[in-house]
């Protein structure tokens, strides 16, 4: 079944001048995120993994708008995302990010304390999973951003939506994986075609939650935001 009404739908492809155009007509970055961001773009083929800055302004956008007070952040790489979610905390919030390196931590840490939101930042080193299960029991949590390794995606899901509160939004990063999610065979590289496979199965599974209300994103690789019901 097609989507209905999607021949009479507008899109705009996303050229890099429409995108300077969009960022420039947004909040501007400030010269904290500006740093971490070309920091981050200097660190060769890993750079790729970070967010564009209009994605991390959504994210302090949402987070404040549910003056959010739990947060956690799958997928700490150098810090942009958990700057832009500890910005945007209700009062006594914190961020609970992690990841399986700590290779660039420094980097993280040293823009955090830039933009005053160190103390709002909790970095746990180590797999997602068993961060996820050493949380006390009865923890309940505002918002959960997941941007980590695809063929866990699944997993992540299943630990992190019986946390969230009814209302609590669930954000998922990189859910067109550069589009081969419309055929993962298409995909060059064995593990790039599993990943599509995976992020395939997974935006399956979330739409057909019932225990969520969903809305998937063109903003970047695609960002899936969802609400727990």
């Amino acid at each position: 079944m097609g989507v209905p009404g999607s021949a009479e739908v507008k899109h705009v492809p996303m050229s890099e001048a429409l995108r300077t155009y969009l960022v420039r007509h947004g909040t501007a970055p400030d010269p904290v995120t500006v740093s971490l961001a070309g920091r981050t773009a200097g660190l060769g083929d890993a750079a790729g993994m970070m967010m564009p800055v209009e994605q991390a302004a959504l994210l302090t956008l949402l987070t404040r708008m549910l003056d959010a007070r739990v947060v956690v952040d799958i997928g700490t790489f150098t810090g942009l995302s958990a700057l832009a979610l500890a910005r945007g905390l209700g009062t006594g919030g914190r961020v609970l990010t992690c990841d399986v390196t700590d290779a660039y931590l420094d980097l993280a840490r040293e823009h955090w304390q830039r933009a005053g939101v160190a103390d709002r930042i909790d970095f746990r080193l180590g797999p997602a999973g068993r961060t996820l299960a050493a949380l006390p029991p009865g923890t309940v949590v505002d918002l959960v951003l997941l941007d980590a390794d695809k063929m866990n995606y699944a997993n992540y899901f299943r630990a992190v939506v019986p946390l969230l509160r009814p209302g609590g939004l669930l954000l998922v990063d990189n859910v067109l994986l550069d589009g081969y999610v419309l055929d993962p065979e298409l995909a060059g590289e064995p593990l790039l075609r599993s990943c599509a496979r995976a992020m395939r199965a997974f935006n399956a599974m979330l739409a057909a939650d019932g225990r969520l209300e969903s809305v998937m994103l063109p903003i970047a690789d695609g960002l899936t935001v969802a609400r727990r019901r």
